[in-house]
């Protein structure tokens, strides 16, 4: 039988699904529930040091539906958590007291300030944290300053901070990246250079999702108003897809070893399957939780055993990044086809005008296929 079991930068999780940083981990008690349902380890919601600069505004959410009522994608304008650190780090304290062996990650973000970062990775250490995710991605959280996205989208800055936070941590770290972005491979060349032991990616896409046609204002209303948000579910999977392909394809050339922690529109093992086959480690679910509940961990898990029992696949290893070797440019992709075309046209010149094949020209015509 196949097994979902892994060890990711040390950390040994029973599954690789996890709860992506966001309202389905924003306190103990639903942390607390994502453990006893089964996910293979929880990102909390996203700390600060300072709450009181949080404040978070309802409604919060808009979504984009199908034809048929779907939900295909989900825009949020969300902050990271309004709770106090203190309460926070109790928190923290609780989950790995009824969880020991639960992997419990912190998401943290802070303004550019060395003495912060040091301070909330030191504090969360303390509190008995397994693990950090560094938020460098949020498009729309505080970007007056300087926090999130805003900090993501500045590969220099971004190294900088890893480096910080490396001189001080002793857990694994994992640097959260933004797609808003031209290359995503920038800023996640700069924090693993500076020691990260992985990265995640994608954070959600910024967006505006639609315009009330009734009363002509943008959604999610506030007051009126509104401000982009970040974009997230189904619909977000192709692009989520195309960056982790490209973030596996750096870390195999330059950063042999290190980890991906992909997400961005999983909704089902088979989902997760694609995410791995394309160089993930483990695979984040947010808006899906959202969706469908935290029990849906178990029907991911039972779909992705059996795509892999399908295949023969044993481990997560097996089939992680089985897939990126068949990326390639689009001149390459000219070239290939000319070569088949031209070994086809090759094959048909050797049929006899009887209709019949000589043994030579079966073996000319079986190369030219096989090229």
């Amino acid at each position: 039988m196949p097994t979902l079991a892994t060890t990711v930068d040390g950390l040994k999780l029973p599954n690789p699904f996890v709860i992506a940083s966001g309202p389905p981990g924003t306190n103990l008690n639903v942390i607390n529930r994502a453990f006893r349902e089964g996910w293979g380890a929880v990102i909390a919601k996203t700390v600060s040091l300072d709450a009181s600069k949080v404040v978070n505004v309802t409604p919060r959410y808009g979504k984009l539906k199908a034809g048929n009522g779907e939900v295909i994608g989900w825009e949020n304008i969300e902050l990271i958590s309004d709770r106090p650190f203190s309460i926070w780090l109790e928190e923290f304290k609780k989950i790995k007291d009824a969880h020991p062996e639960g992997v419990l990650i912190a998401s943290i973000m802070e303004e550019y300030n060395k003495d912060a970062w040091c301070e909330i990775v030191e504090r969360c250490e303390a509190a008995g944290v397994d693990s950090f995710e560094l938020n460098f991605s949020c498009p729309h959280g505080l970007p007056e300053r300087k926090m999130g996205a805003a900090m993501g989208q500045n590969p220099e800055i971004l190294g900088e901070v890893c480096e910080w936070v490396m001189s001080v941590a002793t857990k694994p770290v994992w640097a959260k990246m933004t797609p808003n972005i031209t290359h995503i491979e920038d800023p996640a060349r700069k924090a693993l250079a500076a020691g990260c032991q992985g990265v995640a990616a994608i954070n959600t896409i910024r967006s505006v999702v639609g315009v009330n046609l009734e009363t002509l204002r943008p959604e999610p209303s506030v007051e009126g108003y509104t401000t982009p948000g970040g974009y997230s579910s189904k619909a977000v999977k192709p692009i989520a897809l195309r960056m982790c392909m490209e973030l596996a394809t750096l870390i195999q050339k330059e950063y042999p070893g290190r980890s991906l922690s992909g997400m961005g529109g999983v909704e089902s093992g088979f989902d997760a399957a694609e995410f791995i086959l394309l160089g993930s480690d483990t695979v984040q679910v947010c808006t899906g939780v959202m969706k469908f509940g935290y029990a849906c961990v178990k029907q991911y898990q039972e779909e992705l055993l059996a795509f892999m029992e399908k295949h023969g696949f044993e481990t997560l290893a097996d089939f992680k990044g089985k897939s990126l070797p068949y990326f390639t440019t689009h001149a390459d992709l000219v070239r290939r086809q000319k070569e088949r075309k031209e070994a086809e046209a090759d094959a048909k010149k050797m049929v006899k005008a009887d209709g019949e094949w000589s043994g030579d020209d079966f073996v000319k015509q079986s190369d030219a296929l096989a090229r």
